[in-house]
């Protein structure tokens, strides 16, 4: 039997899409009503943080916010009211202010009918002195591949002091593709079983998403900044399409305009693009855009190298011109302007550390050659085809990702220059590989700084391309052919910490002994530091 519903009407209605109609899961999340996602807080300042719930009703409530010192509201420190709309799926957001600056804050949200949200936790900022703080560090949750242990860690932690998310926060795919379903934890379906699309299809995963314990536990106890990666639009975006995005699948721009206003609409973000962050006199966090903005479309090396019939020679032409070419940018000219000037002031103002929280891997990487051979025995022929491709990318000079920075090297060389002209002591936080690094960035044999990249909550890392090799020997490999690579590993799911100190930044990659059950269990840690003014990791 075909269904057809007008959705228009199913959004006036409060309901989703067609795929969702006949998912258990979706209706029990469209029939709810009242406080149906818990609370959130995030983009924290010196005196005030944005809260956000969902409350689903009638017409438009007024909900009553409430910050106070303890969990039982005895001494309510500030108050405020914001609609729970329902041309934004019922979410309500409201940023308070008068606080305090650098202490823990209890929050919750109060209906019309004198029904209560859950109660959050959240903190403001320091200012001044700061002895340490705490980061914690996420990306790439893929719903279906594995429960989210790593935000139930990070939940239960008294030390952390605030949360940033670098992206794929969820995935736009349909129920069957990455994961396919043999690879699928049971129980885990998607609303909508579809690829998303339009405003409602994105309303509704996010709905899924949010409805996690683990992920509300997260959100409930720390305070988040946050930016989308590719994946909470759609796979491998820039400013005029995405890989997966298809001529039949609609106009790219109204796709874009639906993920953005979703991602503003569920997320505790407020609207801007991009935003900096003060820990007192200790650091900057930059948060940029680098996916949709400004960022030029993505190359490609099976583009480059055409029928294969001279294919060092094509690579050689594509490193000496496309790829070399001054005018791609992964931020676009203002964002880059907006950056070097917030390290610049930084500085000035005598803070200790430059952050630069943000999605794709900035340290140069290479494809090793010996994986190449070891991949030569593959019985997949597309394997075999995209290693030898690779592996000739390497003999040529060119790097392995030309979806990270490594694919805009004239952008790097800007952002690098300008953070050597500020004397900056540079760190990058970075997500979207799956697999947790850490680099050293060089610029023309001059150390500017290092990069912390994270590993993911669920989603697979480099480990599952190769099967074959050993995860040791090929995190090993991956070393020893990137000099800027200090370590790395293919294999494990987790979250990172970043604590910094005025002396000193240290990050620990915590790895997770499964996804495939719910567990907090550790089951490995990798710590690496780096000294303030080294701009290199110690030994």
């Amino acid at each position: 039997m075909t269904i057809t519903m007008d959705r228009r009407l199913l959004l006036q209605s409060g309901l989703f899409g067609l795929a969702a109609i006949a998912s258990p899961g979706a209706a029990r999340l469209l029939a709810a009503r009242g406080f149906t996602h818990q609370v959130a807080s995030g983009e924290p300042t010196q005196n005030s943080v944005l809260l956000w719930t969902r409350y689903v009703s009638e017409g438009e409530p007024m909900l009553r916010a409430e910050i106070a010192e303890d969990a039982e509201f005895g001494r309510i420190v500030a108050r405020g009211e914001t609609a729970a709309r329902n041309a934004h799926d019922f979410t309500a957001k409201i940023v308070v202010a008068g606080l305090v600056p650098g202490r823990w804050y209890f929050y919750r949200f109060i209906a019309p009918d004198g029904t209560t949200s859950a109660i959050g936790r959240t903190r403001t900022l320091p200012e001044g002195p700061v002895g340490q703080f705490t980061l914690g560090v996420f990306s790439c949750s893929n719903f279906r591949f594995g429960h989210f242990n790593a935000y139930r860690h990070a939940a239960e932690r008294s030390d952390l002091d605030l949360i940033i998310h670098t992206g794929d926060y969820f995935y736009e795919y349909e129920m069957g593709r990455y994961p396919s379903e043999e690879q699928a934890l049971a129980g885990r379906d998607l609303m909508p079983s579809t690829e998303i699309l339009a405003l409602a299809d994105y309303w509704l995963r996010y709905a899924t998403y949010r409805a996690d314990p683990d992920l509300a536990a997260l959100h409930r106890n720390f305070p988040m900044i946050a930016r989308w990666d590719d994946h909470e639009i759609a796979n491998d975006p820039w400013h005029g399409g995405a890989e997966n995005h298809q001529p039949d699948e609609g106009d790219w721009e109204a796709r874009k305009r639906a993920a953005i206003q979703a991602y503003h609409d569920w997320m505790p973000v407020s609207d801007a693009p991009w935003d900096s962050y003060q820990i007192g006199d200790l650091a900057t966090i930059i948060l940029p855009e680098t996916r949709i903005t400004a960022r030029s479309e993505q190359l490609d090396y099976a583009v480059a190298v055409g029928d294969g019939s001279a294919v060092s020679e094509s690579l050689a032409a594509f490193r000496d011109g496309p790829w070399s070419d001054e005018a791609r940018t992964i931020m676009g000219a203002e964002q880059e302007a907006w950056v070097a000037a917030q390290m610049a002031a930084s500085t000035a103002s005598g803070t200790r550390w430059q952050v630069l929280g943000q999605q794709v891997i900035m340290g140069r990487t290479y494809f090793p050659l010996p994986l190449a051979e070891e991949i030569s025995g593959s019985n997949i022929e597309l394997v075999r085809q995209r290693a030898a491709l690779f592996a000739a990318a390497t003999q040529s000079g060119l790097p392995l990702n030309l979806d990270a920075w490594d694919g805009y090297p004239a952008a790097r060389t800007r952002l690098l220059n300008a953070a050597q002209e500020a004397e900056a002591n540079l760190i990058v936080l970075s997500g979207d590989s799956h697999n947790g690094w850490a680099y050293d960035l060089h610029q023309d044999g001059v150390n500017v700084g290092v990069e912390m990249a994270g590993h993911s909550v669920t989603s697979p890392g480099f480990e599952t391309l190769v099967p074959q090799v050993p995860t040791d020997a090929l995190a090993r490999s991956m070393v020893e052919a990137s000099p800027e690579m200090r370590w790395a590993n293919t294999s494990s799911r987790g979250y990172m910490t970043v604590t910094l100190s005025p002396d000193a930044a240290r990050s620990e990659w915590l790895f997770l002994d499964t996804i495939r059950e719910r567990s907090t269990t550790i089951a490995g840690r990798n710590a690496m530091e780096v000294a303030h003014g080294a701009r290199m990791f110690g030994a």
